[in-house]
């Protein structure tokens, strides 16, 4: 099969590789879309690697033994290798797993492990079927584009009462102003690049405010009849984006951290865990069991036009390069194509 890889710099390939191999309840997707995420930051410090891609929907090709799939069907590939039997992974929070399967050393090759490739091996029960009448752009939007944000939603409990701050407006960001406007809440978004502002809007935000303006908090406030929004999902990743919030949120509000951040939290216990009774908590994925509301989500509301751009398997460079702009959404590969 063909995959990618990173050759330098702001150089990638594609590169010929053995066809992996099912085994045991582990099966062959062919991969018909995988949605682009983070991997783009490779490409540009030229880390290489491997593979590259945790995202994916495709078709079942080949299975080892009879299990919960089979050649034919269509499946969302679930990211990561979750053991399947703790029991984070049985009440479906596989995403927190704590005893992840080292992949190389269960299939015996690195080979089936990205999704930026032709194919990817998978456990059965981390494939979702596909419904009737979704297509793959839209089953693909299940993935990082709208599964963050939705289970941000779950845990903040967010309804039609709901003013929601949303700090970064990249794609998983824009799927947070989906989620949240599909449940009915008002959306205030905290972006400073004009082309994903105007994308937001074109989704349901009501607002965005430049995080950079020094009277950002005083402009939410104001939009907020003084007290402030009563929930935050944070998809920007960077402590001054959580220092608004911390400050924006009105009393007794709620956040949900859903952007990689590795720097020190801007958190004053006193401030805002005791005096404002702050409820901050951790998103990463949606539980299993959520997958069809994922889907209608991705089906019922307009979050296919978060995808902004679509590549080949030759053009991975010029994929790469558009989302270091950020003039962009969600970006699909093709590797078909």
């Amino acid at each position: 099969m063909k995959r990618v890889t990173i050759t330098g710099v702001r150089k990638a390939a594609i590169i010929e590789v053995a066809d992996p191999r099912p085994r045991e309840n582990w099966v062959l997707v062919k991969v018909e879309i995988a949605p682009m995420c983070t991997e783009f930051k490779g490409f540009v410090d030229g880390t290489g690697g491997n593979g590259y891609g945790h995202e994916a929907v495709g078709e079942v090709v080949a299975v080892a033994q009879p299990c919960r799939v089979k050649p034919g069907d269509r499946v969302v590939v679930q990211p990561g290798t979750a053991c399947g039997q703790c029991e984070l992974c049985q009440s479906g929070e596989y995403i927190h797993c704590e005893q992840w399967i080292d992949f190389q050393a269960f299939t015996g090759s690195e080979e089936g492990n990205a999704t930026l490739a032709q194919y990817v091996l998978k456990p059965d029960w981390l494939l979702s079927p596909i419904p009737d009448g979704v297509n793959y752009e839209q089953a693909a939007l299940t993935l990082c584009a709208l599964g963050p944000t939705f289970g941000a939603c779950e845990l903040l409990g967010i309804n039609g009462m709901d003013t929601v701050l949303i700090p970064g407006l990249g794609p998983v960001g824009l799927g947070a102003v989906v989620n949240a406007r599909f449940r009915g809440a008002r959306v205030i978004g905290l972006e400073s690049n004009p082309y994903r502002s105007e994308l937001a809007r074109t989704l349901g935000a009501e607002r965005i405010l430049n995080p950079a303006d020094p009277d950002v908090v005083a402009q939410v406030l104001d939009l907020t009849g003084g007290k402030g929004a009563n929930k935050a999902i944070d998809c920007a990743g960077i402590p001054a984006a959580h220092a608004t919030c911390l400050e924006a949120l009105r009393r007794k509000g709620k956040m949900a951290y859903v952007g990689w951040c590795t720097a020190p939290s801007p958190i004053v216990p006193n401030r805002h865990l005791i005096m404002k009774g702050l409820h901050l908590m951790g998103a990463w994925h949606y539980n299993l069991a959520d997958f069809p509301r994922v889907i209608r989500v991705a089906t019922q509301s307009p979050a296919l036009k978060m995808v902004t751009h679509q590549f080949g398997m030759n053009q991975i460079e010029q994929a790469w390069e558009t989302q270091v702009t950020g003039h962009c959404g969600k970006v699909y590969f093709c590797p078909w194509q």
